[in-house]
């Protein structure tokens, strides 16, 4: 959800119940004010100079954004009641302890707080599953925050692949990694998804990935910092159609004849006799020839055919089978 409630909780609380009728299986919020995320100055440090939210501060941002904590018992209310999974992201040990005060039953780490290790800890003493985005991260740093989550007693990770952007653009997305940071980690690896449209997502389905995680609105048109970039209902489901079939069409590893596929296998090519053979004849190749369909001989057989001779008369359009040539 992240902004897009645009400081209504009514529309909050229509975004979940959108989710859910989209087809989502989680809704996330994020759990953080202005006060717990940065502070109140104007200097060159805390301007954003570039992208989408070029000419503001941090502070005056994060109070653009951010969902106050008065709604999100109310928020989960919904969701449990809807059946939709509900998590937060959050950002510093006073939000933690606020999200264990209303059951919050998972958690999702931000790329850009990978590196606070104090925080990640905190998480991880929780015991609860964490879903941790590792956008402009090293290997090194992704190593040191798995490190510091399981050295406090928590295995339950999945990893995110992330492109922190605004929106991401495709080229720099390399999904590629997915695969491999799941080799490296042992752990589920999604993918959390900033670009425009489906591609990306149903891509990293296909390279293995376990989550997707994508900006939710009810209408680009509402304002809000998070809109630009966000799906609409509609967008989003039809994502998780794409999504479900490309789970579909990877399967699994599978070589041979398929049960949708069995009615076709007639239409392979096979040896035939394409003009009337006596008995005694020559097989040769103007009167023997590889043609669909497939109820004769394998074409492997062919060149040993050539030279071989008929037992019997044989009509045109007959299908050679073993017991009809000798040498």
């Amino acid at each position: 959800m992240s902004a897009n409630h645009a400081g209504s909780k009514d529309r909050a609380l229509e975004i979940i119940r959108a989710a859910k009728e989209a087809g989502a299986d989680c809704v996330k919020i994020q759990t953080y004010t202005p006060d717990t995320m940065t502070i109140d100055c104007g200097n060159e440090f805390f301007q954003i100079h570039d992208g989408t939210w070029k000419g503001e501060t941090l502070y005056r941002l994060y109070n653009k954004a951010y969902t106050p904590w008065e709604w999100q018992s109310d928020l989960k209310k919904e969701a449990d009641e809807l059946g939709i999974d509900f998590l937060s992201t959050p950002f510093d040990r006073s939000s933690v302890d606020f999200l264990e005060s209303i059951g919050i039953d998972f958690y999702k780490i931000a790329s850009f707080e990978l590196v606070d290790l104090p925080l990640l800890k905190y998480v991880a003493s929780k015991g609860k599953p964490i879903i941790l985005s590792t956008g402009m991260s090293t290997l090194a740093d992704i190593s040191e925050a798995v490190e510091t989550i399981r050295e406090n007693g928590n295995p339950q990770l999945v990893l995110l692949k992330c492109a922190s952007a605004y929106p991401a653009i495709t080229a720099e997305m390399n999904l590629k990694t997915i695969p491999n940071m799941s080799k490296v980690f042992h752990v589920p690896v999604g993918l959390s998804d900033h670009s425009m449209g489906s591609i990306g997502a149903v891509t990293a389905v296909v390279l293995g990935a376990k989550v997707i995680e994508k900006h939710f609105c009810l209408d680009r048109s509402i304002e809000n910092p998070d809109a630009s970039f966000s799906m609409n209902p509609g967008e989003f489901q039809q994502m998780v159609r794409d999504v479900r079939q490309a789970e579909m069409a990877v399967g699994q590893v599978r070589y041979g004849v398929t049960q949708q596929e069995e009615p076709n296998v007639v239409f392979k090519r096979s040896i035939f006799c394409v003009e009337d053979i006596k008995k005694g004849e020559v097989f040769t190749e103007r009167n023997i020839r590889i043609i669909r369909p497939g109820y004769g001989l394998a074409p492997k057989f062919y060149e040993q055919l050539i030279g071989m001779r008929a037992t019997d008369d044989i009509s045109k359009g007959t299908p050679v089978t073993f017991g009809m040539f000798m040498s």
